[in-house]
């Protein structure tokens, strides 16, 4: 763990790797919602790295957090939200080549993961989510497209991710969905939230989707 003082109220924790990060967060989370955590105006999660921002005393809590126990995070901490896909993205065929199965198995792989948000970025509402095993890990494709629709689901590295809306992107696409990952409108905007447990469920298995609750309806 490496904390650098970033201006005068703020500290940027770096972590060794993704899961430390996540676990870092999570932590964080639940000694604010426990009240034992001193005062903090918003914590960012990347990458591998944690942002700390209107801290009252970031001197204080730097020397502190090394001090910390950080468990993973708990399997049912967080919300739920299922978001239903039809697995029907033109790069699936690539992706079943890359992992060496049939493209069938990709939904069944995709759909039997537990994901999580790790953080959020590129636009608003999209997700970087993380619960593949390693070795399903692919490459961005070796041009990006001008254009990916909005509602496509996507891979990258060891990312899963949904497009909020119509713009380039070099993700591998591996279906659509319909649910509205940023709505202004709604309260909160955006469906997904870092630390947001995440299940992708295959419509073409889905027997009654004319009356199938929204991602919202069927979060837990």
């Amino acid at each position: 763990m490496r904390i650098l003082p970033v201006g005068e109220h703020a500290l940027l924790v770096e972590l060794p790797t993704g899961d430390d990060a996540l676990a870092l967060h999570a932590e964080l989370l639940r000694r604010q919602a426990a009240g034992t955590l001193e005062p903090v105006a918003d914590i960012v999660p990347a990458a591998r790295t944690v942002l700390l921002d209107g801290v009252g005393d970031p001197a204080g809590l730097a020397a502190r957090l090394p001090t910390w126990p950080v468990p993973p995070p708990e399997a049912d901490a967080g919300e739920s939200v299922e978001i239903p896909v039809r697995y029907d993205g033109p790069d699936l065929a690539d992706v079943a080549a890359h992992w060496g199965v049939a493209p069938g198995e990709v939904a069944r792989i995709h759909a039997g993961a537990a994901f999580r948000v790790a953080f959020c970025g590129f636009a608003p509402g999209f997700g970087y989510l993380t619960g593949l095993a390693g070795r399903y890990a692919v490459p961005r494709r070796a041009s990006s497209r001008t254009r990916v629709p909005t509602g496509s689901v996507a891979l990258a590295g060891p990312y899963t991710g949904v497009y909020p809306r119509s713009s380039p992107g070099g993700w591998q696409l591996i279906g659509t969905t319909d649910a509205v990952l940023w709505d202004p409108g709604r309260t909160p905007a955006a469906l997904l939230a870092p630390g947001t447990r995440v299940r992708f469920t295959d419509m073409d298995m889905d027997t009654d989707t004319d009356t199938a609750p929204s991602p919202r309806e069927r979060a837990s």
